[in-house]
């Protein structure tokens, strides 16, 4: 009989104990009296008269003709806003990583085109960006391809599959032109990302590349790339739900997504406060959503790294 001792298993690592100091005591009681004061001044000092109910309708509303519950406009802004940020995303996903590697690239005039990209954009406000990419981007190139009559031409099968996709097939265009718009502005963001991926690897790793042989490209593909890309996930993740909210902003060349809608809701409505209460809850819960299953995903990356 071996006088080894048995080998006992890993305990899991203990949970960190909740622990609430004086200074944790002071912000919480900080916070509720703000919060208390806030409600105070609104109930006794703002003359309006708090309407929920009217808003209720414009999530959903029974449709006598389909016999059934459809989805209104605060529904149909929120699909419109997924459709705009998950398209956009994708492109500048793809825009931002070749331009990246355009930015550590060797040739000269590729790192200038890139990082001349990358310089207009982070120094012009995004709405005249927007606004000028827009009406080229939607005017002068999609235009001409004429995509709305392509759709419409298309077999109803097809038609169903693009409206589930990108919307209704009249707004085609505009919808086309303003995913570009918005994934060049934040292509120019995951480019910066991007770059600091690739650099961030050790110069190491480019020399264990070289001695087995493998080109540059080759390097990249096998070496760099799947090393850079568990370190650019995280900053990725939270660009997209950064494009997120900055999806609002074609609201302003007439994209009817959420925040359109809220803006025509609360004009009809005249429920301003209730209105845009309601939208920035529908945001918030969005946000703090994928940010939640973000913050997992990367728990998990970190575990399989371990």
């Amino acid at each position: 009989m071996s006088n080894a001792e048995p080998m006992t298993r890993a305990r899991p690592p203990a949970r960190r104990r909740l622990k609430v100091t004086l200074l944790d005591a002071v912000l919480i009681v900080a916070a509720v009296a703000f919060v208390a004061y806030l409600v105070y001044r609104v109930n006794a000092y703002l003359v309006y008269h708090w309407d929920w109910g009217r808003l209720l309708q414009y999530f959903f509303y029974y449709d006598p003709d389909q016999d059934q519950w459809v989805a209104n406009l605060l529904i149909e802004g929120l699909l419109i806003t997924a459709r705009t940020s998950l398209w956009a995303m994708v492109f500048a996903s793809i825009f931002g990583l070749v331009m990246g590697l355009c930015r550590v690239s060797h040739v000269a005039l590729f790192r200038m085109i890139a990082r001349g990209y990358v310089e207009f954009v982070r120094n012009m406000p995004p709405v005249p960006f927007l606004f000028i990419l827009f009406f080229f981007v939607g005017n002068q190139l999609l235009k001409p391809l004429e995509l709305t009559e392509l759709a419409q031409a298309a077999p109803p099968y097809v038609q169903d599959v693009i409206v589930l996709l990108f919307g209704e097939l009249n707004l085609l265009r505009n919808f086309s032109a303003a995913v570009i718009a918005l994934a060049l502005y934040e292509g120019a963001y995951i480019t910066e990302i991007v770059r600091a991926g690739l650099l961030s690897i050790e110069r190491g790793q480019w020399e264990a590349g070289d001695s087995l042989g493998l080109s540059r490209t080759s390097q990249l593909r096998y070496v760099i790339l799947p090393q850079a890309v568990q370190r650019i996930a995280p900053p990725l993740a939270n660009q997209f739900i950064q494009l997120i909210k900055d999806s609002a902003l074609v609201s302003l060349i007439s994209i009817q997504e959420l925040t359109f809608m809220g803006n025509e809701i609360a004009v009809s409505t005249t429920r301003f406060f209730e209105t845009w209460l309601i939208v920035a809850a529908m945001y918030f819960g969005v946000c703090y959503g994928l940010a939640r299953l973000f913050a997992r995903m990367e728990r998990r990356m970190n575990r399989g790294r371990m």
